[in-house]
């Protein structure tokens, strides 16, 4: 599938899902149990197709250390500032988990291989493995701690790395699964990877919220201009810097881009910060992500 062809298909099942939630043609929790199905499901199928292609380069280690940088860059601005724009605790929460945290799994493996080609995909499976996810497990749940007062002990954060059904298949597909499956195991492997696009997005558009405060306006455009162009800019040399070339480095800076994490953001609310601010940065970040990630197609492309 063609990178237009992509877009023209989140856009799609965005406004279906968006339809079928205003309409109420489907269960409230149908956005929920889609979700359930993409993590459990298909994101597995993804890793477990792609993942075993890995070769352990010195340019994987750069790879790795992309998010990591983004991650202290980014904590350094916003605590920044949130000092200049005196900022309250809970925005800053949601600000300091927002912006260096993407939809990198849900939405960035099922438009990797658009935007970058299927070879990307084993690469954006390492970005978001080794770098969102356990980001969220740790930074994410200390900051929470921090800001909403939910203190998670270290034995809770490795029971939720080691559970965390999508490493598990990162580890099987890396340590027990043959570089080539066979045909009856590929196939039906592609055919649950290849359903990542249209179950996200259609979830995504039952979940959009688009409505936001007028008091919250400069934060939300802050956090979505740092997220989606400062952080992939910043990737885009750090990649540079780290020797990193072709597939690799697309991945990296693809990653970089996409919009807000949607569980990052269900965690803010729940934790009771500024729910509203972090429905509105995940939405509008969403759909702001359909212009961006083209022009940053069209950069690494050209």
């Amino acid at each position: 599938m063609s990178a237009t062809a992509a877009f023209g298909l989140v856009l799609a099942m965005l406004a279906v899902g968006k339809l079928l939630a205003l309409r109420r043609i489907v269960p409230a929790n149908a956005a929920d149990t889609l979700n359930l199905v993409v993590l459990y499901v298909c994101l597995p199928a993804a890793i477990l197709l792609y993942a075993p292609r890995l070769e352990f380069t010195p340019g994987l280690l750069g790879l790795l250390a992309v998010p990591w940088t983004l991650l202290l860059l980014s904590t350094l601005g916003t605590l920044v500032l949130a000092r200049v724009l005196q900022l309250s605790r809970a925005v800053t929460a949601v600000l300091l988990l927002l912006i260096p945290l993407g939809n990198t799994s849900f939405l960035g493996f099922a438009l990797m291989p658009a935007l970058a080609g299927e070879g990307a995909l084993r690469y954006a499976v390492v970005y978001d493995q080794f770098g969102s996810f356990i980001m969220l497990s740790t930074f994410g749940l200390v900051t929470l701690g921090l800001y909403g007062g939910q203190r998670p002990g270290v034995g809770a954060i490795v029971r939720r790395i080691v559970t965390f059904v999508p490493f598990i298949a990162l580890v099987v597909a890396l340590t027990l699964m043959p570089r080539a499956y066979p045909a009856y195991v590929a196939q039906p492997l592609r055919l649950l990877a290849d359903s990542l696009l249209p179950l996200v997005a259609l979830a995504s558009g039952m979940q959009l919220r688009l409505r936001l405060p007028r008091h919250h306006h400069l934060p939300l455009a802050c956090g979505l201009a740092a997220k989606l162009v400062l952080l992939p800019l910043l990737a885009l040399g750090l990649a540079s810097l780290y020797g990193l070339h072709g597939e690799v480095r697309d991945a990296a800076v693809y990653e970089s881009a996409m919009p807000p994490m949607i569980t990052a953001g269900a965690l803010l609310s729940l934790a009771g910060l500024e729910a509203e601010l972090a429905a509105a940065m995940v939405g509008f970040g969403l759909v702001a992500s359909m212009a961006t990630l083209p022009l940053w197609h069209w950069l690494l492309a050209g």
